[in-house]
């Protein structure tokens, strides 16, 4: 296609000198059709309001920007799930612990806390499992079950078992070398008292049941003669978890 040839405007009023006009202002007037503009707007020319400037930010954006991008964190929508309970878990059941520390020790359930663990006991005095939070997924609900009735529980929430952090001192340069003292952490008076105040009347109404007190204070194994087969399912799940956990 041939190249458009570009037009150039003609003047409708050339100079005849620097600042000189060959029309008048009035022979403009009727040249340009101004005349028809105002007769048509009943004798006074359209007016166009200026548009309302945009309102200015309320902070400035920043003149400079960073080389790297830098990433912008993610809105976190997701909502917090009440965790169910098993249905064979309810308060006062004895449950079996499957790992960890107190590995096969047999704890009183109290109640569940808002972060869905389990709070549960011994009690202490029973078997030295205390005061201590467990997922339901590493425990097997019994068919015994004690009373708990007498059993204040209230206080207990997960912040009764978040740890207390420290803040770290800064050495001088004497002690840069020194080696750090290792400090035993002494668990504090107040979680003892909590302790034997919850103890208390549970180790009351153990007592009252025979043979419950030495039950507890047993730990879980497998005996001569003891077929897992024939055992119930909970149980027989059990040993399948511990045979997992060994291999």
């Amino acid at each position: 296609m041939a190249p458009k040839q570009k037009t150039h405007k003609v003047c409708r009023n050339p100079d005849l000198i620097r600042g000189v006009g060959k029309y008048s202002r009035s022979k403009m007037y009727h040249k340009r059709g101004l005349w028809a503009i105002k007769a048509k707007n009943g004798g006074v020319f359209p007016r166009h309001d200026k548009k309302p400037a945009e309102p200015k930010p309320a902070e400035k954006p920043p003149k400079f920007y960073p080389a790297d991008d830098v990433k912008k964190p993610f809105v976190n929508k997701r909502t917090h799930k009440p965790t169910k309970l098993k249905a064979s878990i309810t308060p006062g059941t004895v449950l079996i612990i499957l790992a960890g520390r107190f590995k096969g020790k047999r704890v009183v359930f109290l109640k569940q806390l808002s972060s869905g663990l389990l709070l549960v006991t011994g009690p202490f005095k029973i078997n030295g499992v205390p005061l201590r939070r467990v997922n339901q997924s590493y425990v097997i609900g019994t068919s015994t079950k004690v009373d708990i009735s007498g059993v204040d529980v209230e206080k207990f929430d997960d912040k009764f078992f978040a740890k207390q952090v420290e803040k770290k001192k800064k050495k001088g340069e004497g002690e840069f070398f020194e080696a750090e003292k290792e400090e035993k952490n002494v668990l504090p008076q107040e979680k003892k008292d909590d302790q034997k105040a919850v103890d208390a009347p549970l180790i009351k109404s153990i007592e009252a049941v025979p043979d419950l007190k030495t039950y507890l204070a047993a730990r879980f194994s497998l005996k001569a003669g003891m077929k897992p087969h024939e055992l119930s399912s909970c149980f027989f799940f059990y040993f399948y978890f511990l045979l997992v956990i060994i291999i």
